[in-house]
């Protein structure tokens, strides 16, 4: 499944060799999702629902199959771009997905300047050395899930331990446990974070004054953590297909902070304002896989 291995999240696992078998603790319940094509899949949870709401509905809104994700791009997007239109098209499956914020902003915080098979080596040692584990049984096989660590866990970590799950980088272990306190003692308040009348510029604004946290991160927890579908984060991939793709001359020059604003304003006018991240997800996916030819896994 494309959309769990697109590098917006880092917490399902495969399970099986022929990886049609995923894994995961979502909104503290377990659940296994067993693909049946890249359209079809079979969801298996410990529970019938999810705060009240059915697992269907649940995971409809998820895996946002509410919102058309060929409408992320302009009106004009397939007349002006006929041929990256037609290579997107195997793309438009993939889904934005609402996750937790916390989550989102401790798993992105391990993410900087590294590639998907550490962020998620890093992200599963968080798990495994800070979080409760679960056993659940599935098709006769035990399989042993661990939960997300709270902010408080995170917070009240030795630095010295936590810097194991980050590839010994003590800096951003310190900054992991600074941003775990913020969130525990309310000085970062997530749910109020959510909230889409927030001008997307203090929303990054506030989330850049933790350390470790610059606008690429802060991006990245708004698209993926906090339903921000306007927040369209720009690195390296990025530049360089709005560089090949929209023949733009901004994204030659070294990203700035000055650069990525420029940038974010161009790809404003390329895709559909409201949506730009969601239509920039799906990009940065295609450049990745069709062009650059990486794994996602």
């Amino acid at each position: 499944m494309q959309t769990l291995f697109s590098g917006q999240t880092f917490l399902w696992e495969i399970h099986g060799n022929v990886k049609q078998f995923y894994s995961a603790i979502i909104k503290s319940i377990p659940c296994i999702i067993n693909e049946i094509s890249e359209n079809e899949f079979i969801i298996h949870s410990t529970k019938n629902s999810v705060d009240g709401v059915t697992i269907p509905d649940f995971i409809s809104r998820y895996f946002t199959l509410d919102i058309d994700t060929k409408l992320a791009f302009s009106e004009d997007f397939s007349r002006l771009y006929p041929e990256l239109w037609q290579l997107l098209a195997p793309y438009f499956s993939l889904r934005i997905m609402r996750q937790d914020p916390f989550e989102t902003m401790i798993s992105f915080m391990c993410a900087q300047g590294i590639g998907m098979h550490l962020i998620r080596k890093q992200v599963t040692m968080l798990r495994q050395t800070y979080g409760e584990n679960v056993s659940v049984s599935f098709l006769g096989n035990k399989i042993v899930l661990h939960h997300f660590p709270s902010p408080e866990k995170l917070a009240a970590a030795d630095p010295a331990l936590l810097s194991r799950c980050t590839n010994n980088n003590r800096i951003r272990a310190r900054n992991i446990i600074l941003a775990a306190r913020s969130v525990a003692e309310g000085r970062v308040d997530l749910d109020a974070l959510c909230n889409p009348a927030l001008p997307l510029s203090e929303l990054r604004s506030i989330l850049c004054r933790n350390g470790g946290i610059g606008y690429k991160i802060a991006d990245c927890i708004a698209l993926f953590g906090l339903g921000r579908f306007d927040a369209f984060p720009i690195d390296t991939h990025v530049k360089q297909y709005l560089a090949e793709w929209f023949n733009s001359t901004t994204a030659r020059r070294s990203l700035s902070q000055a650069t990525y604003l420029a940038l974010d304003r161009e790809a404003r006018t390329l895709l559909n304002p409201d949506l730009a991240g969601y239509a920039g997800h799906i990009l940065f996916h295609c450049w990745r896989r069709e062009v650059k030819g990486l794994r996602t896994f």
